[in-house]
């Protein structure tokens, strides 16, 4: 009897030990899910940062501690400050344009009764090779490509694009040409997602299409704004392959950008400068990102 008691109470214990295991391995299931992407993001992403970071304190060569001496040459350096003003030129004029062009004609395709099947053909421009980017680029807009010679056809003077100001342009249009379709769809997805019972009961009380436009969709588009406004503001620093293939390592000064720079730095072994001007950038970026997330936060309280 005593043995079948010990019995039954040791059965009892251990199921009430592997439930107890059980329970405690279902509450920290996320964790051996994350554990490889954070090994990853340690091993290749923070680790080398920390490198870069400590690398923009020495010299390149030698190792040798200079304090502060590297930022303070990038900052005294004309190349830097024209990369870092076109650089910041460019984001400023694309991303107003793609959003408001990419939402605009995310408001005409989500009324048609194709947008189905419009959904795959968006993302094609993301989807073509930078080199074939760069042939059509070639093509419209070589001294003697198809845009000149249609203004020879209307009596006007040869424009040399991709040697005077005008290079900025065709970049800013390149970049928009080449995210509009993959905006658009972001915009379609945020748009399609509202219940069609505020847009109904807006109807009911008799908004018109624009009033529901500007009072009930996109009022609900707030968190794909933020969402749209963060990735284009990251791509426009994308547009580096394109404009070297087109350009080279030195184009017109309107289209050199801190990609152009790091590559340049980077061919010489100004791996100093190079640190230094990285982590710039990166405090740059993570301030932009960071004030969208508490002006997206404010909004939602």
């Amino acid at each position: 009897m005593k043995s079948w008691i010990k019995l039954s109470f040791g059965l009892q214990n251990k199921q009430f030990i592997n439930k107890l295991f059980h329970k405690k391995m279902h509450q920290y299931t996320w964790v051996f899910f994350l554990l490889p992407s954070m090994l990853g993001v340690l091993i290749f992403v923070l680790l080398p940062f920390l490198d870069v970071i400590r690398r923009s304190f020495v010299t390149a060569v030698t190792s040798r501690f200079v304090g502060v001496s590297n930022y303070s040459t990038i900052f005294h350096n004309t190349a830097f400050l024209l990369a870092l003003k076109n650089t910041g030129l460019f984001t400023v004029a694309c991303l107003p344009v793609l959003i408001i062009f990419s939402f605009l004609v995310a408001v005409l395709l989500q009324k048609t009764r194709l947008v189905q099947s419009i959904k795959s053909i968006l993302l094609l421009p993301m989807a073509v090779p930078a080199a074939t980017l760069v042939l059509v680029w070639k093509m419209l807009f070589a001294d003697n490509g198809n845009v000149n010679y249609y203004l020879s056809l209307l009596g006007m003077e040869h424009v040399r694009f991709m040697e005077t100001n005008a290079a900025f342009f065709v970049l800013v249009g390149s970049y928009v040409w080449k995210n509009l379709g993959y905006t658009v769809l972001l915009w379609l997805t945020g748009i399609m997602s509202i219940s069609d019972a505020y847009l109904e009961a807006a109807k009911v009380d008799g908004a018109s299409d624009t009033a529901c436009l500007f009072y009930v969709i996109m009022p609900n588009l707030k968190p794909t704004l933020y969402t749209i406004t963060v990735i284009s503001f990251l791509n426009s620093f994308k547009v580096f392959r394109e404009a070297y293939l087109v350009a080279g390592s030195y184009p017109h000064e309107s289209m050199y950008l801190l990609q152009h720079l790091f590559n340049n730095w980077f061919t010489n072994l100004e791996l100093d400068k190079m640190a230094a001007a990285a982590v710039c950038i990166f405090l740059v970026l993570f301030v932009v990102v960071m004030v969208l997330q508490h002006l997206w936060d404010r909004e939602e309280m």
